[in-house]
């Protein structure tokens, strides 16, 4: 169909709307509540657009084109409800500017220099309003909620339904839903939605900050798979490049003793999984299927929700607590350093890490192993506000002890990824000294791999068939949970596409971005020479240290506990 904007032809197709065809046709319309994974709820009323034959403007993001409609999308009587609607929406928003880490990057204050508004024309209307705290990993600030609803809306597309409205009106606020017996699992969603970070994480940069100023201390910062293949996009890098020689230096920069790989730390839990996958297997009376247990937000789920399931997740511990693990334990000792002085800084695509380094169960020596958690967003929040020119950073290493882990690691961040890497390693576990022509030599698993909610594939894994699924996104597990039976290894990652899709993650996160940054990881992949846990040399000489000095409980697994809503 044909239509016209700002008095341009443009082509457009049936059911799109009109916020979809100015955007691709490079128009600029104003948005705060729009986002293309969710449902469409026309909130903030800061694309509203003038449509020639209607009394009343419409908002572009829920206004469905025809054939030959009129818009004008930057008229007299737009400006003025535009403008009126952005400062109203500012006295729903007590500004908190210099501790939030939107605000290099916050639309709202982008709309009001470009549009010249006053922006303290209205009092603060929300300033007694609570902020709710879920754990140490997401908060929701009422003070700065604008109403939106997009965390709500994040919130049950997760298939948990925490968040409501309460009230009407002026009255009306986003609050815990204490009704239906729901509980936060921390996945952070509701963040990765909220565009005014009303809905965030519960920052940890103050605290690094201070670390690092501490010089009886040795701050070590570690980076997850993830983070390479987004943080570029924060300061204009194409979407899934891998960053993360310039990760290192900037981390250097900022003044961190030594840089870590995560990437080591999914070798050691692909090792200890693969080892469990086997053992399982060999045992009659072993339970299964066998599932992941990475993932702390869906490890917080099944603690919640399905306790009954414990059992069935592997006790290898994530890679992060894997990586820190050893750095307090391998690298302190070889380097004859007080591992009391250490402190372990995770940098991560997750809010629910934040809530797993917290664990009791996680402690070494009593102390946690992960000392503070930084999102994504957190990290490119300090990165900006200490000037780096990121962009142009000279590539550097990290600490030349451990290494950056081989390409089954870098596929961690993937939905898919953990259980392909286990598998790679498993088949060769299982085949080990084996004439049996059952055997392969398999590498890659793609059955497993992309965006899809739920993926399935058989496998031969030396004589043994197994049946193995995909959870990706947690909203999809109540679907498969009565076929649970039928599997012998299940992956659940409650973040849509993984990691990569995590709640810490810049901002927007789309699936059009997660297919990036996915392809960006199994690029890393396909380019190692090392592509199977097992293989890394290095990761299995510190292996082979936990087992010497009979460390396996204390740097390799742990354990879970049903908990109350």
């Amino acid at each position: 169909m044909i239509l016209k904007i700002n008095n341009k032809k443009f082509s457009a197709l049936k059911g799109q709307t009109i916020l979809e065809v100015a955007r691709e046709n490079g128009i600029k319309i104003p948005s705060l509540c729009y986002h293309p994974d969710l449902d469409v709820r026309a909130g903030c009323r800061i694309c509203v657009v003038e449509v020639k034959g209607r009394d009343k403007l419409c908002t572009a993001c829920s206004t469905a084109v025809t054939e030959g409609m009129e818009i004008l999308t930057d008229s007299a009587r737009v400006q003025k409800s535009r403008n009126l609607n952005v400062e109203m929406l500012f006295a729903s928003h007590v500004e908190k500017c210099a501790d939030c880490t939107l605000r290099f990057d916050c639309t709202l204050l982008e709309l009001a220099r470009e549009y010249n508004l006053k922006l303290a024309r209205f009092a603060d209307r929300k300033i007694n309003r609570k902020t709710y705290k879920f754990a140490n990993a997401v908060e929701i600030d009422g003070t700065q909620c604008i109403d939106c609803s997009n965390c709500i809306s994040a919130c049950d597309k997760q298939g948990i339904h925490f968040l409501k409205m309460e009230g009407n009106g002026c009255n009306q606020e986003i609050k815990p839903n204490k009704e239906n017996n729901s509980a936060c699992i921390y996945c952070g969603q509701c963040a990765n939605a909220c565009p005014v970070a009303a809905a965030q994480e519960q920052g940890e940069w103050k605290q690094v900050e201070a670390a690092l100023k501490d010089n009886k201390k040795i701050v070590v910062a570690q980076f997850a798979p993830a983070v390479r293949v987004s943080l570029g996009e924060e300061f204009g890098m194409e979407y899934g490049v891998n960053c993360a020689k310039k990760i290192n230096t900037a981390l250097k920069i900022l003044g961190f003793t030594h840089v870590f790989d995560v990437n080591f730390g999914a070798d050691i839990t692909t090792m200890t999984e693969a080892e469990e996958l086997v053992e399982r297997l060999n045992d009659k009376k072993a339970v299964f299927p066998m599932t992941t247990s990475c993932c702390p937000a869906w490890v917080a789920y099944a603690e919640y929700y399905h306790p009954e399931l414990l059992p069935h997740l592997t006790t290898a511990r994530s890679p992060h607590i894997h990586s820190a693990g050893a750095i307090k334990s391998y690298f302190a000792t070889k380097n004859k350093i007080d591992s009391k002085k250490i402190i372990v800084v995770s940098i991560v695509p997750c809010t629910s890490k934040k809530y797993e380094a917290a664990r009791p169960e996680l402690k070494y020596e009593g102390r946690p192993l992960v000392d503070h958690v930084l999102t994504t967003r957190e990290l490119a929040f300090i990165i900006k506000k200490n000037k780096i020119d990121f962009k142009n950073l000279v590539d550097s290493e990290t600490e030349p002890i451990f290494n950056d882990g081989s390409g089954a690691a870098a596929i961690y961040g993937a939905s898919g990824g953990v259980m392909e890497s286990a598998l790679r390693s498993a088949l060769s576990m299982a085949c080990k000294g084996s004439k049996n022509k059952l055997c392969s030599s398999r590498l890659e698993f793609k059955e497993v791999r992309g965006l899809k909610g739920f993926k399935e594939a058989s496998v031969n894994l030396a004589g043994h068939k197994l049946k193995v699924g995909v959870v990706n996104g947690i909203g999809h597990f109540e679907h498969i949970l009565p076929k649970l039976k039928k599997y012998h290894y299940i992956e659940v990652m409650a973040c849509p596409g993984g990691c990569l899709g995590g709640g810490g993650q810049p901002m927007p996160t789309t699936d059009v971005i997660r297919k990036k940054r996915l392809e960006g990881m199994y690029k890393i992949d396909s380019g190692k020479d090392v592509r199977r846990a097992h293989e890394n040399k290095s990761m299995v000489e510190y292996y082979d240290w936990v087992k010497k000095h009979k460390l396996e409980a204390k740097l390799l697994h742990t354990k879970f506990s049903a908990k109350k809503r």
